[in-house]
Order: structure tokens, then sequence, then C-alpha cells
């Protein structure tokens, strides 16, 4: 059929009657398997005579699948139109000798030599309009014809050797998927059909991106260019051109997917499933958008030189990562999983430390906890050259000897086939978890509208959502990362954090929300702007000043060297981030006001009922979250909620019948779980990257 990808069309495979997601993602993990664990394997980095010596360890070690084939283009099609897949045949039968099942991959990120060498228009073009090179990953233009042509013909390849293969159980397209920014020939073509395809007329395109400011109105699509940060600066760039080129970008990344996923669907087994292992920060590719993959996976580096919580965190790693990539993934799909997980110190971290024993253990059960099903890492065998030397793997640099990591590894393969004893299915949740359930509502969109325009450097743009969670964890809370598509009423708790682009069918599904008895927590900046990033003519976050039952009256920014002080309920709290002056409606509960500055007394945060339900809102952003947290604990306890206290680092989930714990801080905790409660994994007293898993 005639598919438009990224805004050219391209004569592309016939894909009868697939439009949208397929089935339900959970057919492919038996939950009496809790979590399935796999290794990267690359056979072409290795003589062929120790394959079977590998493949051999990997399966006495306990895993239970093998990543193949990523990064190896150059070995399929050496010669263009030329594949050699006997390499990779050998490879997967030996794995089914020792009862390995395989994971294959398409190798869209690393195109060999002779492409860039015959067609360089293939590459993506940076902003001073330099074409990239061959020689690293995710540098091919996404949008370019004969670049998808190539792909196109690598995946039917692949699909038509391996897509009836009983051993193969999924397919992983392309690698840590960027939606980086291209601005080569292909790409300007693509974003000005995008462009076209959205608004329509010129006219539209150029009230959206308010273009009769500084002269930039266009009298035809043809005279659009891609906004160009690096060549115009940030102070001359279009906020609005540069929120849909970061939409384009994304669409044209999960088409790009998407495309792949189609074609293998040509040739796949039912029972074969489809995904990609986005990083676990990704603030340009969004998952969401795509419709043909079955779920998404992603990849997990908690340590690269941070310093974390504590003493020890800089061997502890971040624990926000998995923390949010856990829930967040989940969206697509309904289940998720860690695709790639760093076995140890890595080459690229600002510096590379020996982590705590049992530190891999831990992240790996952070994965389960979060209902990860699978946990796959990267990689088996620690390379000897090139790029990656340093990056450790599983096993050391001898080929047979475990690493530290890899112990952990063992330790938690073993001790999840225990658990896999244990497991009963049809188990509910219980009472208490089930009245803490909440969500946290979070679209990609507004981390690109307002970390274009922070208006202050101590906005951190990615974590705000994910303090949140943090909060809420440590009540012991199940929380989820939901779109706007879903069903709010499935949550007790609603928290909307930063949503600045907002329009008034989200804002009455919140106030519906609330009205049916749920408890909505609005923060900050939510509602400032328009979908296309513009503000209202009106008031600031015009839209929610009913729903919240007061009117922002102005806003607030301090120096990180001065301090605010909001008082509530006799108790003082610094601020020095934002804030929001709010003026409150009769018969709205102030509960905070700002206690110095020259509007001392004005309201920070309010709240009031609507219907069977609440709708807090916080105008103020703190750094050490006293402020969020003390609100949020007193909205979960007035609704009827018990909560927990659990320190930072330290996070509690339950998930099909277990209950678990990790340790993320630099001090031992102790538990308090119930006398009855049966200890499977671990102790009470959790030490630094210690795990506790038990039973009530």
């Amino acid at each position: 059929m005639k598919r438009s990808l990224g805004g050219l069309t391209l004569l592309l495979l016939m894909i009868s009657g697939f439009t949208a997601r397929p089935q339900d993602a959970n057919r492919f993990f038996p939950e009496k398997d809790l979590i399935k664990t796999g290794i990267y394997y690359y056979p072409e980095h290795w003589p062929e005579s120790q394959w079977e010596r590998d493949i051999k360890k990997i399966a006495d070690v306990g895993f239970e699948f093998v990543h193949l084939a990523e990064f190896a283009w150059c070995k399929m099609e050496p010669v263009e139109g030329k594949y050699d897949f006997a390499w990779l045949d050998k490879t997967v039968e030996i794995c089914a000798k020792y009862k390995l099942k395989v994971v294959m991959c398409t190798p869209s990120a690393t195109p060999p030599a002779w492409m860039r060498v015959n067609y360089p228009e293939t590459f993506i073009m940076d902003g001073h309009y330099i074409r990239a090179e061959n020689g690293t990953r995710g540098l091919n233009s996404t949008v370019n014809p004969k670049y998808c042509m190539f792909v196109e013909k690598i995946v039917n390849e692949l699909g038509k050797r391996y897509g009836r293969n009983k051993n193969v159980i999924g397919w992983q397209v392309d690698n840590e998927p960027p939606a980086i920014a291209d601005y080569s020939p292909s790409s300007q073509e693509a974003f000005r059909k995008w462009l076209k395809d959205k608004y329509k007329t010129i006219d539209a395109l150029n009230v959206a991106w308010g273009a009769a400011f500084w002269s930039q109105w266009f009298n035809g699509f043809d005279e659009i260019v891609i906004p160009n940060a690096t060549l115009v600066g940030w102070w001359g760039n279009n906020p609005h051109a540069l929120l849909d080129f970061k939409r384009y970008s994304a669409d044209s990344q999960a088409e790009f997917l998407d495309f792949q996923a189609g074609v293998l669907r040509e040739h796949i087994l039912d029972n074969q499933y489809i995904t990609t292992n986005y990083t676990a920060i990704s603030s340009g590719a969004d998952p969401r958008r795509t419709t043909k993959l079955d779920f998404a996976a992603y990849t997990a580096y908690p340590n690269g030189g941070s310093d974390n919580i504590g003493e020890q965190g800089f061997r502890l790693g971040n624990s926000k990562a998995i923390l949010f990539a856990a829930e967040y993934y989940k969206s697509v799909g309904g289940v998720s999983g860690v695709m790639e997980i760093q076995p140890g110190p890595v080459n690229w971290g600002s510096y590379n430390p020996l982590l705590l024993p049992g530190t891999i253990r831990m992240w790996l059960y952070h994965t389960f906890a979060g209902g990860g099903k699978l946990a796959c890492s990267y990689r088996f065998r620690q390379v000897l050259y090139s790029s990656e030397q340093y990056h450790s793997g599983i096993m050391q640099t001898d080929g047979v000897t475990p690493s530290p990591g890899g112990e952990d590894y063992v330790q938690f393969m073993k001790e999840i086939k225990e658990l896999r004893k244990q497991y009963k299915p049809g188990v509910k949740m219980p009472e208490k978890l089930a009245a803490r359930s909440t969500a946290i509502l979070w679209n990609l969109e507004n981390y690109w509208t307002i970390d274009r325009q922070k208006q202050t450097f101590q906005w951190d743009t990615w974590n705000y959502p994910v303090k949140f969670m943090e909060i809420a964890k440590s009540f012991g809370a199940q929380v989820d990362v939901i779109p706007e598509s879903a069903d709010f009423s499935k949550y007790k708790f609603l928290i909307v954090p930063a949503y600045e682009l907002a329009d008034s069918a989200l804002v009455e599904k919140w106030r519906d929300y609330a009205a049916s008895g749920g408890h909505l927590v609005i923060t900050c900046r939510t509602a400032m702007k328009d979908r296309s990033g513009h503000f209202w003519e009106a008031e600031t976050a015009a839209p929610i000043a009913g729903l919240i039952g007061a009117h922002v009256e102005a806003t607030d920014m301090l120096s990180p060297y001065k301090n605010g002080d909001v008082l509530m309920n006799a108790t003082h709290y610094n601020w020095n981030n934002w804030a929001d002056l709010l003026v409150p409606d009769k018969g709205t509960e102030v509960l905070a006001t700002y206690n110095n500055q020259f509007y001392k007394g004005k309201a920070a945060v309010v709240s009031h009922r609507i219907g069977k339900g609440s709708v807090t809102y916080l105008g103020v952003d703190t750094d050490d979250s006293k402020l969020e947290k003390d609100i949020l604990r007193n909205i979960y306890t007035t609704a009827g909620a018990t909560t927990e206290d659990y320190p930072e680092g330290v996070y509690v989930y339950w998930r099909d019948g277990f209950n678990i714990a990790v340790n993320y801080s630099s001090d031992e905790y102790n538990m308090n779980i119930p006398e009855t409660a049966k200890i499977l994994v671990g102790e009470k007293t959790m030490k630094p990257a210690g795990v506790l898993v038990w039973r009530e």
C-alpha cells in the first residue's frame, strides 16, 4: 500500500487490515513464569570455535533467552544485496540445542559502511547541515526513502528466515530509538509534508506558530525550513515551531518502528512479540505514538558516576531510572520489562565505580517488582576491543569467569525460579493497597514545551513528575503512569504534575473524575497553554480556574540563594523554584500560605470538594518536597487510605501475591512486616542494595 513515513510517501509491503496495536501483550508472558531472564550475545565478536562454549555457559548459569543480531548488519549483508545468514543460523541452532529461546533483532541502527559510501543521503544532517558518518549507531535518516528501502529488504530477509522458527520468541526492532533531530533534505521535505497534513492551510500554520512575531510569516509550505536552534540561537527560536518539530520527530520515529513491525508481521508466528528498547529516560522518542508494537521495553543504566543517596549512593545507582520507566512503559501494550540493564561499571560515565555487591540483583528485583515480564542484560562477555572495551559484562575478559554483576544475575535467576514455585494464581491485591491506588498523568509533550521555556534553571523538567512518584511510593502506594486516554476511575488518586498543555476536553475529564469520587491533585504550571503552546487570551491557567477553585494571580521565582517561606499548620517550608500566587474562590479551603516576600499571606495551596471527590492545587515547587509530601499524605488519609513512611530510596511493591522491597539508600532499613509473614528472599533488616520478598 501507499504509506506516508514521516511525510514522504513510500511504496511499502501490503499489510492488510493491520491498523492498530495487536492483542493484549500479556499473552506472551504466562503469569506463572513471573519474569523471564535473558542476555545479549554477539557471536560476530568472537571466534566461531567459542560460540558453543559461550552459549552452553549462558544456559548453565540460568538464562532463558538470548538476544541476537541488533548491530550485525555488516555480517548479514556484507555487500549490497548479498546476504549471509549462515553464521546466525548456526548461533540459533546452538541456542536451541541448549534450550535457550531467542529474541531476534533488526539491525537498522547500524547500517554497513557500503551504505554511507554509496548512499550518503541515508544519513542525517546535524544543525550545521553536516552529514553524519557511519561508525556509531542511530544516525540514519528514518524518513529517507533509500534508507527505508534497505531496511525493508533486510527486515524481510530476517522475517522470512526466522519468523517461523519456534525457538524465536520475539523481535526487537531497531535499538534505543532516539528520535534524533534531522535537518537533511529528506527530513526537510518530510517535515513540510507533516505540517501540510496537520494544518491543511499555510494561514492556519502561521496562526499556530505566531508567525506575525518578528516577521516570520510564510506565504507557502515550501518556504518552511526546520527550526534550527544551532543557527538561530536559543533566543530566536520559535517555541511553537520547535514543539511541532519535536512532534514530527517523535511521529517519524514511531512510524519507522511501526514500518519494521508491519514488514515482520507478514512473516512471523502469532506468538512472537515485537518490541523495542527505549532508553529509561527517553525525552525525544515517544513510545505511545507507536501502534504496531506489542509493547515497549526499556534500557536501564542507573549508575554512571552520580552521587545518588548517601555515602554509598555512587555505588548503588540512581533509583529514579527504573522507578519511573517500569511504570511508564507499561502504558504501551500493558506490559513491559528491561531489555538492557548494565551488568556493572560502564565505559561512558563521568566516573565508573565498582558497584556495591548485590546492586545488580537489587536493580533486577526492582524491574520485577515494577511488573517487568522480562529482564535482559547487556552483555554476556566483556568485549576485548573498540568503543565499549571498559563496559563490563556478565563474564569477564577471559570469557569464562563471572563478574560480580554476573554473580548477582545468577543469584537473581535462581531465586526467581524458587519464587515461581511459590506463585499462586488469582491472588487479589490487599484492600489497604487498593485503597492507595494512584496514577500520575504524564505526556511527553509537556516535557518538550516546559524544557524549552523553563523560566528558571532550577526547574528539573524530567524529574518533576518523578518526585510525585517517589512521594506516593513512600506511602506504600501502587503507582501507574498513564496517558490521557486511560480510565481515570480505576484510581483513587490522580496526580497531574506540571501539565502545561491542555484543552477543554481534558479539563472536563479531570472534573468528571473528581465529581465521581476521585481525589485529583494538580500542580503549578498546569493548563498554562493550549495544545499549540499559546497562552490563553484570559487569566493565567484560565481553563482550570473553576476546577481548582482559585485563580493564578502571578508567578514568582527566586534566586537559588534565597528562600521563600510557606506556612501550613504552624510548620514552615522552604521554596525557591516556582510559586503561583493564588486567589481562592469563596468556599475554597486555603491549606498553605506564603509567609514572606511582599505578598505574604497569599495562598500557595488550595483545596475544595467537587461532587463526591476533591481537587487540590499545589501552587509551589520545593526542592526537598516536604511540603508536597505533607499535603499528599493529608489527602490520602482524609480519603480513608492508610500510609506508610518509607525513607528515600526504599521502594515497596505488591505483585502477583508477593511483597517486594528494595533499598537504594546507604543505610540499613528494618522493614516492618507482620509476624505471620513468610519471608521468601532476604531478611527483615535490609542492608544497602538489599532485597526482601515476603508473602502475608
